[in-house]
C-alpha cells in the first residue's frame, strides 16, 4: 500500500458515533474479559450506554442514584475487595460536583477507580452552561497520580476503555455526546501516555485532543491550499503527557497550535506550554474556550462561535507562523 493511500484512509470515514458509545461498547468487553470490572452510575443509565453491560452483568451493576458523591466513595471501597470499579455520570458531575471525594477517597489513596465522563465540553449542547464544564480537565490532572485520557472517536474511546481495564491506578476518561466521523481503526492498540502521530508535517505542529483533532484534519485542506505543511499530533493522554512526541515536533516545526474542547487555562495546551518554556521555547497559540463559560445551543453552532472549529486552527496556524 502506498504511504498516499494510508494518507486517505486516515483522514476518511464511513460513518459517525459518539465517543460515548464507544465506552460501553468497551465496558461490555472489560467485562467480559475481566470478571472483576464492576460498573456503578448516577442515574443516567441511558446516558452513559451502560445498558449492554448490565443485561450482561446484572449481578456487577450498581444504580447509585442521584448522589455522586457517594457513588465515589462506594467505587473507592470496592477496590479494597480487588474490584475494577467504572463510574459514570456527566463531566460536570464526575468532578466540580464530587472533587473532595475524588481528591480524599480515590485520589489521595491511590484506589483503582476509573472515573468514566460523559457529555464533556460545549458539544453537550443544549443543556447549557451549567452542565457544560470546561475545567474538568485541568481539575483532574493537578491531583497526584491521576492518568486523564480524552479519546477523538468511538473506536478510540472504546480501546482506551479497554486500556484503563488493565491498567492500575486512579484514571479519568472523559468523552462524549455528539455523533462524530469514526476514523480511527477498529482495531488499535491504545497506549496509555503514547500519543499518535496523525500527519507528518514540517512548519507546524498541531497538538489536539477529543473532538478537536477531527477539527485539526478538517484545516488540512486549508492550510495545504495556502502552503503550509502542518504536523497533526493526537494527544489522547493529557496526563502522563508525550513528552518526547511533543518536543521531537518542535524540534523540527519550531512553532506549535494546540487545540482542544476546554478552557484555555489548565487543559492540554498549558501543559503543553509548560514542558516548552523548559525545553523548547517556541511561538504557541491556543484554539480553546477563552477563560469564560458556555451557553445553551447546537453543538455545531457553539463550537463555531466559540471557536473551536477548522476555520480557527487555520487563522491559529497563520498567526503562529507569523511568530516563528
Amino acid at each position: 500500500m502506498s504511504a498516499e493511500t494510508i494518507e486517505t484512509k486516515r483522514f476518511t470515514y464511513s460513518e459517525k458515533k459518539d465517543t460515548r458509545s464507544g465506552f460501553g461498547a468497551g465496558l461490555l468487553e472489560a467485562g467480559k474479559r475481566n470478571p472483576n470490572v464492576v460498573a456503578l452510575c448516577a442515574d443516567l443509565i441511558g446516558s452513559l450506554k451502560m445498558n449492554d453491560f448490565i443485561k450482561a452483568f446484572p449481578e456487577r451493576f450498581v444504580q447509585i442514584g442521584i448522589a455522586e458523591a457517594n457513588m465515589m466513595g462506594i467505587a473507592a471501597g470496592m477496590t479494597i475487595g480487588g474490584k475494577i470499579p467504572f463510574t459514570g455520570t456527566f463531566a460536570n458531575f464526575s468532578t466540580g460536583r464530587v472533587y473532595d471525594q475524588i481528591r480524599q477517597s480515590i485520589a489521595y489513596s491511590g484506589k483503582n477507580v476509573k472515573i468514566c465522563a460523559s457529555h464533556a465540553g460545549l458539544t453537550l449542547g443544549e443543556d447549557g452552561a451549567t452542565h457544560q464544564i470546561l475545567e474538568d480537565i485541568g481539575m483532574m490532572k493537578m491531583l497526584p497520580g491521576m492518568t486523564v485520557i480524552n479519546p477523538c472517536d468511538y473506536n478510540q474511546t472504546k480501546a482506551a476503555t479497554l486500556a484503563i481495564a488493565d491498567f492500575v491506578g486512579p484514571v479519568y476518561l472523559r468523552f462524549g455526546r455528539p455523533v462524530v466521523p469514526v476514523f480511527t481503526d477498529a482495531d488499535q492498540r491504545f497506549e496509555i501516555g503514547k500519543a499518535w502521530k496523525v500527519k507528518d508535517g514540517r512548519d507546524v505542529s498541531i497538538f489536539a485532543t477529543g473532538h478537536l483533532v477531527w477539527e485539526a484534519i478538517q484545516a488540512l485542506d486549508e492550510l495545504e491550499r495556502l502552503g503550509i505543511d502542518a504536523e497533526i499530533i493526537n494527544i489522547h493522554t493529557i496526563k502522563p503527557l508525550d513528552e518526547h512526541a511533543v518536543l521531537t515536533s518542535v524540534e523540527k516545526t519550531r512553532c506549535v497550535v494546540s487545540a482542544e474542547e476546554h478552557n484555555r487555562i489548565g487543559g492540554l495546551g498549558d501543559s503543553i506550554a509548560q514542558l516548552l518554556i523548559k525545553h523548547r521555547p517556541v511561538p504557541m497559540e491556543y484554539v480553546a474556550v477563552d477563560d469564560s463559560f458556555g451557553e445553551s445551543g447546537k453543538p455545531d453552532q457553539l463550537m463555531k462561535k466559540y471557536k473551536l472549529d477548522a476555520a480557527n486552527i487555520v487563522l491559529q496556524v497563520q498567526k503562529v507562523l507569523k511568530r516563528k
